[in-house]
This record gives structure tokens, sequence and C-alpha cells, in this order.
């Protein structure tokens, strides 16, 4: 099964396309600057928080003091930060700024991963690049309207966009050279010594809509869960 992957060899009750994958989930910290230890709940907000959610729900959940922080004693809250206005969202990453003297500066370096192999040697032909941001979207203002059929929404695939609505950056992947190789970077299109961009932004690498099928009663539903790029070659 692996061995031959392709597009069309999925698993068919997650909200991504993919097998063979490499993914980092992000969305789940926000800065707090006051937090109830009784509920987890923020009690003061914290730098970039716009609480800008359709149903005006709050996110700033699950919250820790600064007691629980490892290093550096900060406070801050990791539910899913459906309205985009967190760290993760923010030109926080590596290579995320154009200036190299501010990247040194305020970002980390990214993490580097190399392409997997089949039976340790065979490279796959094709990659794609995939972002699960419609699955996501669903209390950004406007909402995405993701469903297509059974049910369908009244407009489905208005209001899914990348980048999503109250984000200031969002992660892509970017190519360079190491001692082991061709590798895989995380962050912005200015980490020193890449290669390879793939358009330099978040709209660029990850592509369009992609359309997928789930079992459900009656018949299957068809959903917009994600953007998509396929390529037509493995670059790295």
């Amino acid at each position: 099964m692996y061995s031959t992957s392709s597009e069309h060899t999925r698993v068919s009750w997650t909200a991504h396309s993919y097998n063979v994958a490499f993914s980092d989930e992000i969305g789940h910290f926000e800065y707090c600057n006051a937090v109830d230890i009784k509920t987890g709940n923020c009690t003061q907000d914290g730098v970039h928080d716009t609480d800008k959610t359709l149903d005006k729900s709050e996110d700033d959940i699950f919250c820790l003091g600064p007691a629980s922080s490892t290093r550096i004693p900060i406070t801050g809250c990791t539910f899913t930060d459906s309205d985009f206005d967190g760290v993760p969202y923010q030109h926080t990453w590596p290579g995320s700024l154009s200036n190299p003297g501010a990247n040194n500066q305020f970002n980390p370096r990214s993490i580097l991963f190399t392409s997997p192999l089949i039976n340790g040697s065979q490279r796959y032909s094709r990659v794609a690049f995939e972002a699960d941001l419609p699955r996501i979207e669903n209390n950004t203002i406007p909402p995405c309207q993701r469903h297509v059929a059974n049910p369908a929404d009244p407009n489905p695939g208005q209001g899914c966009v990348n980048p999503p609505v109250g984000a200031n950056f969002y992660p892509i992947y970017t190519t360079r050279n190491s001692d082991e190789g061709c590798t895989w970077q995380l962050g912005g299109a200015h980490i020193p010594g890449t290669k390879k961009t793939f358009g330099g932004t978040s709209a660029a690498e990850y592509g369009g809509l992609l359309l997928l099928a789930y079992p459900a009663p009656g018949g299957p539903t068809l959903r917009f869960n994600n953007f998509r790029q396929v390529l037509s070659s493995n670059p790295c």
C-alpha cells in the first residue's frame, strides 16, 4: 500500500487527504495576561488577541499560568485558535521576516527533515503540499462554507481562504541543501540557505480547494477540507 501510494491513497476519516506525510499541527497557543487557575480561562487578553469569532465565543481557554512554564515564565492558552490571531499566525517563524538581522534576533531556527523513502532507498516520484484550513475556518468572519453535498452549504467554497482571516502569516515548506542532501524546512521564504520556495507564500504553495468524499448515511458527503497542490515531481 505505502510503496505504491498516490494522490488517491488516503485515509477516509480525516480532514487531510494524505497517507505518507509530514504534518505540523499549529494553532494551539496564544498569550494571556491573566488566567483563572480554577477554570483555566483567560481573564485578560494577551498581545494580538482580537476575539473576532463568528459566534462571539471565547477561544482563550485551557490556559496555564507562569508556574507551569519550564523556562520563560509566561501565561498562555492552548485551545483551538478559531480566529487565527495567536502566536503561530504571526511572523514568529524562521524566515518569516525579510530582514535577516531581525530573523536571527527574534525567530528560532527551522526544524529540518528529509523525504520518506520506500524500503530505505527508493524515492517517491511526486510530492504534494496540503493545508486543512477550510476544515477549521468555520468560525471566521465570514465562515468557510465547506460542505458541497450531503449536506450542502448555500455557496460551497465561499469564505474558504488561504491565509485564513485574522492571520498575519501562515508557514510554508521550503528546501535547502545540507550534509544529508536536500532537506525540507518549515517557516517563511527567507531562511538563509533556502533553495526553493514554491511561490514563497501559503496561497501559492498550497494551491486551490480540494474536494473530498467521506462515507456518510444516505451516500457520501462531499466537502472542501483542504487546499492542495500536487507537484509533477519530487524536488527533494
